[in-house]
């Protein structure tokens, strides 16, 4: 048996997430559907991180054993033949056989988009959450500057979440802004359910002014959920990348 590292690019909004579900559509389904057709064997696609329904992935990592002969490479390009066009594996290689897509990571990156103008965009609606009222963009990157490094994050994971650690490290945490485009960017070594959404919900509001900044450290002191912003809409987030090696800046958050 060989072991295959897919990287995933995906749009979301006909998806209900990456999970394979009994009753809905997931991607995880289509792709171990395809790799059946592909090689003949019933194969499970483990992947490194359970998007939502309507979440979107442009470096989804995921792994997979098969005994087929096709050189690993040559995956990316077989499956593509087979996919819908909202599901594309990027790149594929064969990994050692202690690799696992979820366990070996280190840490991911997560973007989450906004636009801020009087009417919602026809081009961008998939992809960019609507924000009717204007974005103190300079307000939002001094907001996020609060979340790097080492917290307990309890605050910032949705209801039903039933992970007993909360404590995560966070070394990046941007707020850019292109015209009407207020881009966010995160970093680290992982997130709680829904964390990502809850943390662009907030900034949103605190931007907007609904919120007065300092939201976020209290949050992280009280572990009080109703000290943020509303959870973000799905279809505004993607995961951009995993990571299974470090940077030097990640490091010294790590250490």
């Amino acid at each position: 048996m060989r072991r295959i590292h897919l990287i995933v690019e995906y749009d979301g909004m006909n998806y209900a997430g990456w999970q394979r579900q009994a009753n809905a559509l997931a991607v995880q389904q289509v792709l171990e559907e395809r790799l059946k057709k592909l090689t003949g064997e019933t194969v499970v696609l483990h992947g490194a991180s359970r998007t939502d329904a309507g979440v979107h992935a442009l470096g989804q990592s995921a792994h997979f054993d098969t005994a087929s002969r096709i050189p690993g490479e040559k995956f990316s390009y077989a499956l593509n033949a087979l996919l819908p066009p909202d599901i594309r594996v990027r790149r594929s290689e064969d990994v050692p056989p202690d690799f696992h897509a979820r366990f070996s990571t280190r840490g991911k990156r997560y973007r989450y988009l906004f636009y801020d103008a009087p009417h919602a965009g026809a081009l961008n609606r998939n992809t960019h959450a609507h924000s009717i009222y204007p974005l103190n963009d300079a307000v939002m990157r001094e907001e996020a500057l609060t979340l790097l490094g080492k917290h307990d994050f309890a605050a910032f994971a949705a209801s039903g979440s039933v992970v007993k650690d909360t404590v995560r490290t966070i070394w990046r945490a941007d707020v850019e802004r292109r015209d009407h485009e207020v881009k966010l960017i995160v970093e680290g070594n992982g997130f709680l359910y829904n964390m990502v959404r809850i943390i662009a919900g907030t900034l949103r509001d605190v931007g907007s002014g609904k919120l007065s900044p300092g939201a976020l450290a209290r949050a992280i002191e009280t572990g009080n959920r109703l000290d943020l912003g509303v959870t973000a809409p799905a279809h505004g987030l993607t995961l951009m990348e995993v990571f299974y090696e470090l940077d030097e800046r990640a490091k010294e958050f790590m250490s």
